[in-house]
């Protein structure tokens, strides 16, 4: 993808010093209390070591991460490291909600900014505990973005997934979420899964396929404007597939429960990227009539 570093933004919040201790590091991923309990109850009723899976191992590390005003050597450190990729995820949110700025209005909306919060470990948002173990998500109660970076890493190493637009898709489909909020369509969603619980599954993965269908009506403006390169496409839809719901459980557990999904298969959300990519509208992407 073409583009220059060295952009700021008031949207960004960059709260790594605060990353949350008290958990263990686990083949990189740091797992605070909350996650461990997750990974350890997952273990016991699937019957598989999950620790494993994350660290490619079983011993856990204490983490050594400490808190604003204490960072160590090793935070300080990966806040180099992770320069890069500030700058380039700084410009991913810049480009996504100036894109938005100009797109919404035609559903009589006015764009409001989502923050961008970069967190290392844990912290708290008014959805809950943010953990990196969890992966990036969108709360709509503070209508921030929250990724710890390491995801990435992670996002490359062990789900395959490697690039910068790879990186990008992520946090434009996030974004996505924080348009859902906006246009209504968050608010509808939730109220119908409070009174139909049993389809509350289906429309958390109609949910989620449109995001990922508004992260390529982002892609496709960048295209407009001669941004993408060759293969980056291509990054966005591996990346896709690679947290698709039937990949996970089958690296997982082995086993695909489509009963359980809550974001849709690799296959789907691959689709649905391609489909705002293709359309470039936010009406080519009504998931919720399919």
């Amino acid at each position: 993808m073409r583009w220059s570093p060295g952009g700021s933004s008031n949207d960004v919040e960059d709260r790594r010093a605060e990353g949350g201790s008290g958990g263990m590091q686990f083949g990189g991923i740091h797992l605070g209390i909350g996650g461990m309990i997750i990974v350890f109850i997952l273990s016991m009723v699937f019957h598989r070591n999950f620790f494993a899976l994350l660290g490619g191992g079983d011993t856990p590390v204490a983490s050594t991460q400490q808190g604003r005003g204490g960072e160590t050597a090793e935070g300080r450190a990966k806040d180099q490291a992770e320069e890069p990729t500030v700058q380039f995820v700084t410009f991913v949110l810049n480009d996504a909600q100036g894109t938005w700025e100009k797109l919404l209005p035609s559903q009589g909306v006015t764009y409001r900014h989502a923050k961008l919060v970069l967190f290392r470990n844990s912290i708290d948002s008014s959805c809950g505990m943010a953990q990196s173990a969890t992966g990036p998500f969108y709360c709509p109660a503070d209508e921030k973005v929250y990724i710890d970076l390491g995801f990435y890493d992670e996002l490359q190493r062990r789900f395959g997934a490697p690039g910068q637009f790879a990186e990008a898709y992520v946090l434009a489909h996030e974004i996505g979420h924080h348009v859902q909020k906006l246009i209504g369509i968050e608010e509808k969603a939730r109220q119908y899964q409070e009174q139909n619980p049993s389809a509350a599954k289906s429309i958390s993965v109609k949910l989620e396929l449109q995001a990922d269908c508004f992260a390529g009506v982002w892609a496709h403006s960048t295209d407009e404007r001669h941004l993408l390169e060759s293969g980056d496409v291509e990054q966005a839809l591996t990346a896709a597939a690679a947290v698709g719901d039937d990949r996970l459980q089958r690296m997982s557990t082995g086993q695909v429960n489509p009963d359980s999904f809550t974001h849709g298969s690799s296959e789907q959300r691959s689709h649905w990227f391609q489909q705002g990519f293709n359309g470039g509208t936010i009406a080519s992407c009504n998931t919720f009539q399919n």
